[in-house]
């Protein structure tokens, strides 16, 4: 029996639902502000990274979990065959992920990515750019620019059934 996170972009917080059945349709109102159908969230099951729900952004990043299961599943196919002694093709595929999924990349992740497209070694930029790369969340909602204006969403540890 699944448990679902959906986004309230009103409430901006991300609520549990646990579902007697595999639902990948369904899609529940907001239990707080009652009017707004959800966005589905992507909920990872384990994370080893030591940092807490909080502190990882990408946990609660809103994206269209069936959009990203196709892209990737197309892109696994040509990441097998990547030369990786080519930036290009690195920089190329990291396109094709932004364009497929509507991910958009942070503005040192789109100057990095425009690099590498150009040629350079992406141990170089690395090593020009790592404190920004590093310091930087590498989505952006789309719309926002740079990352700025959106507060992290909460989340209400509330188990709603669905």
């Amino acid at each position: 029996m699944p448990i679902y996170e959906f986004l309230c972009p009103e409430c901006n917080t991300i609520f549990k639902f646990f579902s007697r059945t595999v639902s990948t349709e369904k899609r529940p109102s907001c239990p707080h502000c009652k009017k707004n159908i959800l966005e589905r969230q992507i909920s990872l099951f384990a994370t080893t990274s030591g940092k807490s729900e909080s502190e990882d952004s990408m946990d609660n990043f809103p994206i269209d979990e069936t959009k990203m299961e196709h892209a990737m599943q197309k892109l696994m196919g040509e990441a097998e065959n990547i030369n990786e002694d080519d930036p290009r093709q690195a920089a190329k595929l990291m396109q094709k992920l932004s364009s497929m999924t509507g991910l958009q990349y942070s503005d040192s992740i789109k100057e990095a990515l425009s690099r590498m497209e150009a040629g350079e070694d992406p141990e170089q930029i690395e090593a020009q750019m790592g404190d920004a790369l590093e310091g930087e969340e590498p989505f952006v909602l789309p719309g926002k620019k740079g990352g700025s204006g959106r507060k992290p969403p909460r989340y209400d540890d509330t188990l709603y059934e669905m």
